[in-house]
């Protein structure tokens, strides 16, 4: 059966209390090929103004009732083909609103397995289980004399009265209400209880703060269910799913058991043996589904937010950076990069042991600094990066040179990847990471961009749930992120062009190659002369692209070209020109919006044109700030207890925050150590690469395990 495109938008609206004009709008803009952040940014009108979170759970949401559609469709052809349909049951089909309603219709008529029910009806034994079922005031016994077949394998009335049992477990198990019954008590009651497993409890010591839980089961933190799941997975634990008492068993008997006599005896038997062996564990599975989902929500939603900060770290800018991938026994690996982030020289400084070659180092590294005009030297935080920044800040230069230390998570990821042998294929692997390094600290985004999120490291237990989801929501962030910074046309890589809207990698490379053959874009008009570059493309990506120092200024702004004219309007309005209009926030304040309106740009655009124009072009991410370490600490060694540090903010989970001080082992902040109130959510407070000062609690040294607190060290607390 088909739905209208007016059907989909008044259940998402009742979803996602929306109206339904937006709801419809938004999946009309959706169905012809419109982007996220397209629709968030220039389509306000139409959606109502909705975000790109909201943009989001609305297509995810469109998806979701398309599939429950395609099932829908499935099984009324099944129960067609199967013949038995009735009237009754197809409206039961074509009113059920959620997969597990539909499921549970579907679920007496689904083709099965054999089971112990088929094997009794292949026995002749169903009319019995009907008798039996009835309750009616007869001797069940005699009764299933009559079924004794020794051919049939029913030998005994006893055999004859199983078999009856094991359909009437099926009937219960298969009931579209004591399903729903018994999914309203494992929600409400649930417990989940976990163990380690016998003879695996010095194997599994990771799990030793799960070898005795006993909690409600959609209560429970979601880092502690996926923990749990991972060890049962694992083998060390062994998890258990139980409502509280005994009500599922009363609760089935009140719905089936309608006598007291021994046939209704008999159907509290099979009511306990269905919910033992059917019921319970279906429901079981189901309600472990359901924590999973909502653990992989949150876990998602953690990492989510910890990208979207990283990607929107604070750039240093276009500078002469040298690079530095630390490095004990194979030595510093050392590139200079020109401010596009070209290669320009790379070799090896040995300045560690084992072979101290302090003074030959520190030459290189001052002629290289004279040589290629340095301004900055970026230095990975890995193995011996606190040893290498504290040599390079010894050495006396003749200008001014500032050392930072640069996150290198997900940098081996890059300098083995198709992307870095592409780029560096007369180089290896080391020349690769230390690039990725130095250009990490120029601009963030531009060299994260390249690596799959996954390989960062900013979230927890990503390797724990669903994969796609988890995918497909890094990629939202991803795209998100890039579009809202905005991407400069003349010097992108084609891996950060192809997350502009309405791009991708074939568009992107053609735009790269387009570049080298032409030399530099003048105007975004240009982009109408590439290859297989149509107008549908260029409507949603233009907007994000930005060619600094353009003849038109607003090439340089988030000003869509779309609205060109409407700016024109406005310059024309006021007696001047585009450029004197582009960034005189003076001039903006005399325009009057309401008279720019048009059919196509209601006030929210013309707004955004207005801000647009007060501040074109304007980076949202904020000021690079310098950040030193104690220098007096370098290893987990040197840390004592009480002292106050530096630290940067690594990672943030639902459980508190991770902050890098600079020993190689990054410390743990819990939730109730980050600020002097109540805090449910760390991101609340914390935002990934701040910089913070921790008061150092407890330090570990053989696990290699710090606490910190962030709250006692704004109380001075020593």
């Amino acid at each position: 059966m088909d739905r209208s495109k007016e059907w989909f938008s008044a259940q998402i609206s009742k979803r996602m209390n929306l109206q339904a004009w937006q709801v419809f709008n938004t999946i009309s803009l959706m169905d012809g090929g419109a982007t996220i952040p397209f629709l968030a940014r220039y389509r306000k009108e139409a959606t109502g103004g909705l975000d790109e979170v909201a943009l989001a759970a609305l297509r995810d949401n469109y998806e979701q009732l398309q599939e429950l559609e395609k099932r829908r469709s499935f099984i009324l052809q099944s129960l067609n083909e199967l013949n038995v349909i009735t009237p009754e049951l197809e409206d039961q089909v074509i009113k059920a609103v959620s997969l597990t309603e539909l499921e549970d219709i579907y679920l007496p008529y689904k083709p099965k397995r054999r089971t112990r029910a088929t094997i009794a009806r292949e026995k002749g034994l169903e009319p019995l289980a009907e008798v039996i079922m009835k309750q009616s005031p007869i001797d069940p016994n005699l009764k299933a004399a009559e079924f004794v077949n020794p051919e049939l394998s029913v030998n005994t009335t006893e055999d004859a009265l199983s078999g009856a049992r094991d359909i009437i477990a099926e009937w219960v198990s298969e009931d579209k209400s004591a399903r729903e019954k018994m999914r309203a008590i494992f929600t409400r009651e649930a417990l989940i209880s976990s163990k380690p497993v016998k003879g695996k409890e010095l194997e599994g010591i990771q799990y030793q703060n799960y070898f005795d839980i006993r909690e409600n089961l959609l209560k429970a933190p979601s880092h502690r269910i996926l923990a749990m799941f991972r060890g049962e997975e694992e083998g060390f634990l062994k998890l258990s799913i139980d409502p509280e008492t005994n009500t599922p068993i009363e609760v089935l008997e009140r719905l089936f058991v309608k006598a007291s006599n021994e046939s209704a005896s008999h159907v509290k038997a099979a009511i306990a043996d269905s919910y033992k062996r059917l019921l319970k564990p279906s429901i079981e599975n189901e309600v472990r589904q359901i924590v999973k989902e909502k653990a992989d929500l949150e876990a998602i939603r953690v990492f989510t937010v910890n990208l979207r900060q990283l990607l929107l770290a604070p750039p240093l800018g276009q500078k002469m950076i040298m690079a530095i991938d630390p490095g004990f026994r194979t030595g510093c690996k050392v590139v200079c990069l020109d401010r596009q982030g070209n290669l320009l020289h790379n070799e090896t400084i040995y300045p560690h042991p084992p072979q101290n070659e302090v003074s030959q180092a520190v030459s290189k590294i001052r002629n290289l600094v004279s040589a290629y005009g340095i301004e900055a030297i970026a230095i990975g935080n890995g193995t011996a990066g606190r040893e290498t920044e504290n040599f390079i800040r010894k050495i006396p230069f003749d200008r001014q040179v500032i050392c930072i230390m640069v996150n290198e998570s997900g940098a081996s990821v890059y300098s083995a990847s198709a992307v870095a042998r592409e780029e560096f294929p007369d180089y290896d692997v080391t020349v690769r990471g230390a690039v990725s390094i130095g250009r990490r600290l120029m601009d963030p985004l531009a060299e994260l961009v390249k690596i799959d999120p996954k390989s960062i490291g900013v979230g927890q237990y990503q390797h724990d749930v669903n994969q796609t989801a988890l995918s497909r929501s890094l990629e939202d962030t991803v795209v998100n992120t890039v579009n809202q910074v905005g991407v400069e046309l003349n010097t992108a890589s084609k891996q950060l062009l192809s997350y502009v809207s309405g791009l991708g990698p074939s568009l992107a490379e053609k735009i790269v190659e387009y570049r080298k053959k032409n030399g530099p874009f003048k105007s975004r008009g240009e982009l109408l002369k590439i290859s297989r570059f149509g107008d549908k493309a260029f409507e949603q990506s233009a907007g994000f692209l930005r060619i600094r120092n353009a003849e038109n200024p607003l090439d340089s702004s988030a000003v869509h070209p779309e609205s060109y004219h409407i700016v024109a309007k406005m310059a024309k309005e006021l007696n001047c020109s585009l450029s004197e209009l582009v960034g005189n926030k003076d001039i903006r304040t005399k325009i009057k919006p309401e008279k720019f309106i048009t059919e196509q740009a209601g006030l929210p655009t013309i707004i955004d044109i207005l801000e647009e124009l007060s501040r074109p072009g304007r980076d949202p991410r904020s000021k690079f700030d310098l950040f030193e370490f104690d220098k007096n600490i370098n290893s987990i060694e040197d840390l004592k207890p009480g002292m106050i540090l530096n630290g940067i903010v690594t990672n943030i989970t639902a459980f508190g925050a991770f902050v890098d001080i600079g020993v190689h082992q990054d410390g743990l902040v819990h939730i109730s150590q980050i600020a002097n109130r109540y805090i449910k959510d760390p991101n609340e407070v914390l935002k990934l690469t701040q910089t913070v000062k921790v008061k150092v609690n407890e330090v570990d040294v053989a696990r290699k395990r710090i606490s910190l607190s962030i709250k006692e060290a704004l109380n001075g607390n020593q």
